[in-house]
């Protein structure tokens, strides 16, 4: 950053700050009466730094700025801070909804957080700065720093689940009834990027709704704060009556901003960002946020859900389909422009600046054109560095898929070159997490390639494969298409005869097709129900909770009962109510009232094996869900027993 540019950050600093002062001197009314006058006069006091780091002498300030965006961040921090008091500094409770004070209240707490940090990062003793200004920034870091504390501590988020606790209460499911079943699959290693990077992908929790990279700076981790109420910059006048002046036409130009532009409804708001989403999707607890920042949270190492502040038990990031329709809708109602994620070479990045991508653009397109080289070690080392990049960061993925890479990587997988067809499957694997992308590799034709590698590869390229599957079949139309393809014998094949990893791939591969019904016959026709009865009695496979969850799902199904009960599986899930974990005790019992329910003589197998008596104790200590499951299958043996 030039000398120049410093210049201008700090003149646009002082600027904000005298806003805040004018807003300050019109007063402020309503039940964030105190928070706004705390958070304007700690402003105000900012006033002299900026003045004295505005007359520095140029070589000092381009030296600072060429190794810092710390003006940049106390800009952006000053400027959240004259959003929120433009928004809260007239806040009536009686107009508004509970859910829009928390709102400010979180973003009183996150602007707190903001102006310590950047604060903290601007080398001030540096510079030749006043005695007596030095004091005056120790105070108002010293004040920032006890309300962050007061809060709980900048890096915890833990004002983020209060501040936000109120559920999104229109988050819709379309595989609401299909995902009951899911609450005991544990997987690990599923979804795998490359079998490297640490966030798994895993199954979705018990009670769950539905089923970039990472950051060097914590301010990824909050939204950056946004209001629809840009106020006109205006200087500050010495004369009363230009004060007030300027501050009524400033109120009406943001009344009539504001009357232009509809409201954003509550839900269709991310809950990092508090910005319009477009791309939703649901974590593992159930609450909804934009796919680009909730992948850097994760990528930023957290494993809790930010607004509720829950261990994520997986980390899946399923498409809210229904939402993301109801905003389309939206947005094209009141002719409003969706955002998109890469727009003129540039991509959105987590705190609402842009990033200039376009260096990237170019080196990208150059390797997508060498996976089309006829030199083999050209081929492989080009797919290589698109493996490393598409694992790297969501924005990769981002640039690859419109880089038109996804076609040529498809061809690739028929490569005979073992190298190169476990790098291409790969980089699919890697690229179908984000969601966009999914479409492209449907589009492209991959899934008959994919189920050949699955078939006929290397044992890495069959994982990477079966877990590709895996990540498209999260969207309900690839389910069928790729139930129709021949998979679902290729993952039976690998659930039997794969490496630990490539079983636990297949696993989750076939709970998530199984959900479809039509899938359900073509697994059981392909064996499956033999090989989760070998998992459930052998003890060193490790896999009783995979086998009992897939059972779960199938055991619903006419065919799959059948095979169940002809398989002579009921004698093990008996044993499984007596001895095994309190989840294993769970899907056992709910596998059982499945196979007992209308079926007389289930019943009377399960009775004259003795399953009275741990069904009774499993219905007084069992999980909630085993209780209720063991509690209606003692009624229906009750009954059978009156006949």
């Amino acid at each position: 950053m030039a000398g120049g540019d410093a210049t201008a950050i700090t003149q646009m600093s002082l600027r904000l700050v005298n806003d805040v002062v004018r807003i300050s001197i019109s007063g402020f009314t309503g039940s964030f009466k105190k928070e706004c006058t705390d958070l304007s006069r700690r402003v105000a006091l900012l006033a002299h730094l900026l003045e004295e780091i505005r007359d520095l002498k140029g070589d000092l300030v381009a030296s600072f700025s060429s190794s810092s965006s710390c003006l940049s961040d106390l800009t952006g921090a000053i400027q959240d801070a004259k959003r929120l008091l433009l928004a809260a500094g007239n806040f009536d409770p009686k107009i508004s909804s509970d859910g829009a004070a928390k709102k400010i209240t979180f973003q009183f707490q996150c602007v707190t957080w903001k102006l310590e940090k950047a604060l903290g990062n601007l080398p001030h003793d540096h510079f030749n700065i006043s005695e007596e200004v030095q004091e005056q920034v120790e105070l108002v870091k010293a004040q920032l720093r006890r309300a962050t504390e007061r809060h709980g501590g900048p890096l915890t988020l833990s004002l983020l689940s209060r501040a936000l606790s109120q559920p999104l209460n229109k988050e819709l499911d379309p595989l609401q009834s299909g995902n009951r079943a899911i609450g005991s699959l544990h997987v690990e290693n599923i979804g795998n990027l490359d079998h490297e990077v640490k966030a798994k992908v895993q199954s979705i929790p018990r009670g769950s709704v539905l089923k970039g990279s990472v950051s060097d700076q914590m301010i990824h981790q909050l939204p950056r704060l946004r209001n629809s109420s840009e106020s006109c910059e205006v200087f500050v006048s010495n004369n009363d009556d230009a004060n007030q002046e300027d501050n009524s036409t400033s109120k009406n130009l943001e009344k009539k901003k504001n009357a232009d532009t509809p409201a954003i409804p509550d839900d269709f708001l991310c809950p990092i960002s508090l910005e319009l989403m477009r791309d939703p999707v649901i974590v593992a607890t159930g609450q909804t946020y934009e796919r680009s920042y909730i992948q850097r949270w994760i990528d930023c190492g957290n494993t809790t859900c930010p607004k509720t502040q829950q261990k994520l038990q997986n980390l899946t990031l399923t498409p809210n389909y229904v939402l993301r329709s109801l905003i389309t809708q939206w947005c094209t109602k009141h002719n409003i422009e969706q955002p998109t994620a890469l727009m003129n070479g540039r991509i959105k990045k987590s705190d609402g600046s842009f990033r200039d991508v376009s260096g990237d653009i170019a080196a990208i397109e150059a390797l997508v054109r060498k996976l089309s080289n006829r030199s083999i070690e050209e081929c492989r080392a080009a797919v290589s560095e698109i493996r490393s990049l598409s694992k790297r960061s969501t924005d990769n993925r981002i640039l690859v898929g419109e880089a038109g890479a996804i076609p040529v990587l498809v061809n690739l997988l028929t490569s005979e070159d073992v190298f190169t067809q476990e790098n291409a499957v790969t980089c699919i694997l890697n690229l179908s997490i984000y969601e966009h992308n999914r479409g492209l590799i449907m589009l492209a034709g991959a899934i008959p390639s994919i189920v050949q590698v699955l078939r006929a590869g290397s044992m890495e390229a069959r994982e990477n494969a079966a877990a590709t599957l895996f990540s498209l079949s999260l969207a309900d139309e690839n389910k069928i298409i790729i139930g129709a393809s021949g998979a679902i014998s290729a993952l039976v094949d690998l659930l039997q005869n794969g490496s630990a990893r490539g079983k636990k791939d297949a696993a989750t591969a076939l709970f998530n097709l199984c959900i479809y019904q039509g899938n359900k016959g073509r697994a059981v026709r392909a064996g499956i129900i033999t090989a989760l009865l070998k998992m459930l009695t052998d003890s060193s496979s490790c896999m009783v909770d995979e086998a009992l969850t897939i059972l779960s799902v199938l055991s619903s199904h006419q065919e799959a009962k059948v095979a169940i009960v002809k398989a002579s599986t009921i004698p093990v899930l008996i044993d499984l109510l007596r001895t095994g974990l309190p989840r294993n005790k769970e899907n056992a019992s709910a596998i059982l009232l499945s196979l007992c329910k209308r079926d007389s003589e289930n019943l009377a197998c399960i009775s004259r094996l003795g399953a009275v008596i741990p069904l009774t104790e499993l219905s007084q200590n069992g999980t909630d869900r085993a209780k209720r499951k063991a509690t209606s299958l003692l009624e229906h043996l009750r009954k059978s027993q009156q006949l």
